[in-house]
């Protein structure tokens, strides 16, 4: 399945996932009702804990049973300092998290409807630099891995950097998210595995996917640049997973949502999980999708996959 002549499975053992994106400080705060314009709403939940999307899907695939290295920022204070050491007790590799500055301050804000509101605290300092990402090759990120996960999210010349190094290498390049112009292109012709949701899907193929056969039309001209799988969301109706030849839609249950933040990390981590396991890509979707709904029906972004990991 797998394109450039690369190997289709990995055991998980020896082998790691190096997770580049970013590490955050996560504030999660429940209402009942988002106040109106000057007024106000108690709290009824709150939670603080490590987050970001880098740091949830690199927390994802360490539950569910990889050795996870991520390289990320944290700031020089005292919540760099609390996540680096969340991290860590996850079993996550930190030696290639960067310390400078600022830790970026994610605040999410969920009502008794699932509906959410996101505030977002990100200096330029919190994101990583093609520097750090070559720096990170040099003293040994990507040696010894078989995967590496990228979120767009990241400044273009970053993704594009550790994209090349892990294709030079012979990983397994995955994207989360959207790209446009030169760097689509590029990135398009270098990655073995792309995910978007339904608004970075319309940013990446310039089409509006509002029905499963039009998004399998989208996910066919994403494979014919190289790619092995892609996953793209029909919003408000579930995934398509799409692979050579194939593909299969995961309709989204009728569960209960309690909150939607990390339900696309945890389906990258899902996702991954099954590839680097040698599921076919529709078992690996089928993954992606339980550990997404596993997400959504509890609180914040941080997974709880552990009960999901496949076993050997």
């Amino acid at each position: 399945m797998r394109r450039r002549g690369h190997a289709t499975e990995h055991d998980g053992g020896s082998d790691g996932v190096l997770v580049v994106g970013q590490a955050a400080r996560d504030l999660v705060l429940r209402t009942e009702r988002f106040p109106e314009r000057n007024d106000h709403a108690s709290v009824t939940e709150r939670m603080e804990t490590l987050g970001g999307k880098g740091a949830n899907q690199a927390v994802g695939l360490r539950q569910l049973g990889a050795s996870v290295r991520l390289l990320a920022v944290l700031g020089r204070d005292a919540a760099g300092e609390e996540a680096a050491r969340t991290a860590a007790s996850d079993g996550i590799d930190v030696r290639w998290i960067v310390r400078r500055a600022e830790t970026a301050l994610l605040v999410d804000v969920v009502d008794g409807d699932a509906d959410r509101a996101l505030l977002e605290h990100v200096p330029d300092d919190s994101l990583l630099t093609e520097e750090d990402v070559r720096s990170a090759a040099e003293s040994g990120a990507f040696d010894g891995c078989d995967t590496v996960v990228l979120q767009l999210q990241q400044p273009e010349a970053t993704v594009l950097a550790a994209a090349r190094l892990g294709r030079a290498r012979g990983l397994r390049v995955v994207i989360d998210g959207a790209a446009e112009g030169r760097t689509r292109d590029e990135l398009l012709g270098i990655v073995d595995v792309v995910r978007a949701d339904a608004t970075e899907a319309r940013t990446l193929t310039g089409a509006t996917l509002s029905s499963p056969a039009e998004t399998r039309v989208a996910a066919e001209s994403i494979l014919a640049t190289g790619a092995s799988v892609v996953a793209l969301t029909v919003e408000g109706q579930g995934d398509l997973v799409a692979w050579s030849g194939d593909s299969a839609f995961f309709a989204f249950g009728d569960a209960a949502v309690v909150d939607p933040t990390g339900a696309g990390d945890a389906f990258v981590a899902g996702l991954v999980t099954g590839l680097r396991r040698g599921l076919s890509p529709r078992d690996a979707g089928d993954l992606a999708h339980r550990s997404a709904a596993a997400t959504v029906a509890r609180l914040g972004g941080r997974p709880d996959l552990a009960r999901l990991a496949p076993h050997r």
